[in-house]
């Protein structure tokens, strides 16, 4: 497990003042720290209280990998991937 912060309530109102962009930043820091992923070609967004992820990885298992540390972050089930392999 990477350092960064978990919101496990991130969904609801008024979430400690944790907005979207700082949602959004968290999830972004812990994908360039890890160091077996590259996500050079990764960008994060938010729709709602979902995390979106787009762009490109370059080995097979990066997808899931970048899934898995941005739900490590928003929790299980808020994560939508849309990433390719080249």
């Amino acid at each position: 497990m990477i350092g960064f912060p978990v919101f496990p309530d991130h969904d609801e109102p008024g979430r400690q003042g944790h907005g979207d962009a700082a949602t959004r930043a968290s999830v972004e820091s812990a994908l360039h720290a890890a160091d077996d992923l590259d996500a050079a070609e990764i960008a994060v967004s938010m729709l709602g209280s979902y995390v979106i992820l787009e762009g490109f990885v370059r080995r097979r298992g990066d997808v899931e990998r970048a899934v898995g540390i941005a739900e490590s972050i928003v929790g299980r089930g808020y994560v939508h991937s849309r990433l390719l392999r080249r």
